[in-house]
């Protein structure tokens, strides 16, 4: 009898525990289903208003999941990047790394509004780039994964963080890994991550030195495969054409696959910062390999290493706030 009752106590300990969860911190835990009595369809729109916009134009699926990366690096997954300068505020998009590069704020801007007019006040700017995020992976062919969710918006950006913490297409390999562990990332995460280059473009400006000047002696680098090299100087000059764009992946461009890796390893990586991982580190080169030869290794460890990067510190139960707008703080 004692065991019947333990069992029955058990039972109806386990059916309202999910309800506990919902809509509310969880010991400053984020979880799935932290939306699911307060904005069900939080979910639904994200993926629609996304999809209508990578229908549109395929490359915007890779500038959200930029976004979400450059948010999360700094401060933590809290919107800050979102934030437009303002007398409190100056803005994360007047970065290094942002200026006249980062894109698809307009998309985050309807999303945000699809939820207000669903859900007012409920669904956070924070929460909303990470679910976009991972369909914009989706919908090019990649990965899926369950999101985390219950980050609250920050009400501070932080521009020298920005300049910072943001790993750039001509650091060392070396200083592209310490800006990762600085997050709490590692060399594994680091290559999955950058496989999400097999989708979008990068500007002449962040490719130029290595075409021609690549250690500061008039050279271009060495590793870069001569035709390919030869290919990107006729798209890119000496001088300007700062704003011209070519594929970070010159076999899909617009789909999420694993062809990235097969670029580096025949030295065909647009970026400094994508060729090193092949060139210059013995344990990223092995990932490199191993992501090139299986596809579903290298979707399997995207989707974890997402999730990773989308846990950097983010604001939970009483800290921050919900945004109304995503590009401003509540008055």
């Amino acid at each position: 009898m004692a065991r019947l009752s333990s069992f029955l106590l058990l039972l109806s300990l386990l059916c309202f525990f999910p309800l506990c969860l919902c809509d509310e911190s969880y010991g400053g835990k984020l979880f799935p289903g932290f939306y699911a009595r307060s904005c069900p369809q939080a979910g639904e729109i994200v993926r629609s208003v996304v999809s209508k916009a990578v229908a549109r134009e395929t490359r915007m699926a890779a500038s959200l999941i930029r976004l979400h990366f450059h948010d999360c690096f700094v401060q933590g997954c809290d919107g800050s990047l979102l934030l437009d300068s303002s007398g409190r505020i100056t803005s994360e998009k007047n970065s290094n790394p942002n200026s006249k590069s980062a894109r698809g704020f307009d998309v985050v801007d309807q999303i945000k509004a699809e939820l207000e007019k669903e859900c007012p006040g409920t669904v956070s700017c924070a929460d909303a780039l990470t679910l976009a995020a991972r369909d914009s992976s989706v919908l090019t062919g990649g990965p899926s994964w369950v999101v985390p969710l219950g980050r609250r918006d920050s009400r501070s950006a932080s521009l020298s963080g920005s300049n910072n913490n943001i790993p750039a297409p001509n650091n060392t390999f070396q200083t592209i890994l310490s800006k990762f562990n600085r997050q709490g990332l590692d060399v594994t995460d680091l290559v999955a991550l950058s496989g999400s280059h097999t989708i979008g473009f990068s500007r002449c400006t962040s490719f130029r030195q290595r075409l021609y000047n690549q250690s500061g002696n008039g050279r271009p680098d060495m590793t870069l495969e001569q035709s390919f090299a030869a290919n990107l100087r006729q798209r890119c000059p000496r001088s300007g054409g700062d704003q011209i764009l070519s594929v970070l992946d010159i076999v899909s461009a617009a789909k999420f696959d694993n062809s990235y890796f097969k670029n580096l390893i025949e030295n065909k990586g647009l970026l400094n910062s994508d060729q090193v991982l092949f060139s210059n580190n013995e344990k990223s080169r092995e990932l490199v390999k191993k992501y090139a030869e299986d596809q579903g290794e290298f979707f399997e460890q995207f989707a974890e290493s997402m999730i990773k990067m989308g846990n950097i510190s983010p604001l939970t139960g009483s800290s921050g706030e919900i945004r109304k707008n995503c590009r401003k703080i509540n008055s």
